[in-house]
């Protein structure tokens, strides 16, 4: 994709053009070389964000918040160790005194100088600010519009929730030589909720879609009414469910979302820095068979508009594939600079951060995994009794030992290779790689979320993608109430 707009004269006119800016570009750049000259690493983080949140509930938009925030970082690295100032005053008089706070990382340590990262000229979105594509009050009666929608296309929805929120991203990093990257990100997301009642029974059912786009492509008719469609049927499919069978059995995982389970269950452990302290259950496997054969795993940062990439990382390095596991076998790392630094290795441009109060630690972007060759009927065919599970809610795992619960939002019982009856209250248990390992047949089509996904990590939260094709797993533990 390409992008006419330069990202270093926006931000610079951000940070260090404003007619009443107290941030002197020049002497901002012979402070970050004075600072870090002598340093193993580490970096100035620029930062201005702008945000809005609209959000319709009973009828009403009972929510409604624009934010503006900007501020820096200053990190400085030695060795293991790192320091680090922020501040949200953008001043020459901030940034000095964020500067003598790091500089007392000194203690006479001589580690290796990492390299600046080379500069790319990719661009996998525009530069233009959603906030400033229309008014607000258009995107608030938009949400008026889906509550009315979706009331009218059946009579048992008696709640709609809806949301659409939006930010704009501009970020400058410098570095020691007068090294400077700049990057400008958008990101919109769409959420519907809907809860329908039957004969006194309420169930719920919930979409969004989003992506690194403007706000004209998630307010496309087609695009909301998709929306309204896909959460009113898995409200109505759970409104008809009946307990979910408990026991180890096989279960059959739809594409797409789904593959959150791929990312906090595995994607996590294979992030550089839980693999550099040895706390990964992953940890010296690098070369041996993880999975069964046939799973690849990849993380990508590069794909155009998705809610997980970027241009480049938060430290400037360029985002790009990264193989994982190949064929079952362990591959590689997602490193960030100071873990790749230390592992002798090289940035795959995996170092994140929520904000410019934040660190960057080794974090996904889009992780999914890529197609095999079954048919979704050979699939639930095979499968004499398990659990097809279209979509997953909320999970969580233990890095460390790589166990893993996750809900399942829409579910269905499969018995003697036929899909039967929609299943409440079904939960996934495991462990992550041994759950790679019981995977048997993987489907010939993959698919990646429709860009909701934000993963937690640190205390921080950013944006990410997963994915995958449809996968049958062999012999899991399934939670749930039924016989």
């Amino acid at each position: 994709m390409t992008d006419p707009i330069n990202a270093l004269a926006i931000t610079d006119k951000l940070f260090f053009d404003q007619p009443n800016s107290q941030l002197d570009r020049n002497r901002a750049e012979q402070l970050v070389n004075q600072t870090l000259n002598s340093m193993d690493d580490g970096e100035l983080f620029l930062e201005y964000r702008e945000s809005e949140v609209i959000s319709l509930d009973d009828q009403a938009i009972r929510n409604a918040v624009t934010n503006i925030t900007s501020g820096f970082g200053l990190r400085s690295v030695l060795e293991e160790e790192t320091a680090f100032a922020h501040s949200n005053e953008l001043s020459d008089q901030a940034l000095y005194r964020a500067s003598e706070t790091v500089k007392q990382l000194k203690g006479g340590r001589a580690g290796v100088k990492a390299e600046n990262p080379l500069p790319t000229n990719q661009r996998l979105y525009h530069s233009d600010n959603p906030l400033q594509q229309g008014v607000f009050a258009k995107r608030a009666s938009l949400l008026s519009e889906i509550d009315a929608y979706t009331r009218a296309k059946d009579k048992r929805v008696v709640q709609v929730s809806a949301s659409i929120t939006a930010e704009w991203q501009a970020v400058q990093i410098l570095r020691v030589d007068q090294h400077r990257v700049a990057d400008v990100r958008p990101l919109v997301r769409l959420n519907i909720a809907v809860v329908t009642e039957e004969n006194g029974r309420r169930e719920t059912g919930s979409y969004g879609c989003g992506g690194r786009y403007g706000f004209d492509r998630i307010m496309q008719e087609s695009v909301w009414k998709d929306a309204v469609e896909q959460a009113l049927h898995q409200s109505l499919v759970n409104l008809q469910s009946k307990p979910a069978p408990a026991g180890e059995m096989d279960v059959v995982l739809g594409p797409g979302w789904p593959g959150i389970l791929l990312h906090e269950a595995v994607g996590h452990g294979l992030e550089g820095d839980f693999n550099r302290k040895g706390t990964s259950a992953f940890a010296q496997l690098m070369g041996k068979q993880v999975a069964a054969p046939g799973i690849t795993v990849i993380d990508d940062g590069s794909i155009a508009e998705r809610r997980g990439s970027l241009n480049f990382d938060d430290e400037g390095t360029p985002t790009q594939r990264t193989t994982l596991i190949e064929n079952g076998i362990l591959t590689g790392f997602m490193y960030d600079r100071l873990n790749a630094r230390l592992m002798n290795k090289k940035s795959t441009g995996n170092g994140r951060r929520e904000s410019y109060a934040c660190t960057p630690i080794p974090r996904m972007t889009n992780t999914f995994m890529l197609v095999g060759d079954a048919s979704t009927e050979d699939m639930i065919r095979s499968t004499k009794k398990g659990i097809y599970a279209v979509n997953f809610g909320g999970g969580q795992v233990d890095i460390t030992s790589g166990k893993f619960v996750f809900s399942m939002s829409e579910a269905y019982c499969i018995e003697d290779g036929k899909v039967t009856y929609p299943v409440k209250g079904a939960t996934l248990i495991g462990n992550g790689p041994d759950a790679l390992t019981k995977v048997t047949m993987i489907g010939n089509h993959m698919e990646l979320d429709k860009g909701i996904g934000t993963c937690g990590k640190a205390g921080q939260g950013v944006p990410v993608g997963v994915g995958q094709p449809m996968l049958k797993l062999s012999g899991l533990t399934v939670g749930g109430t039924g016989g």
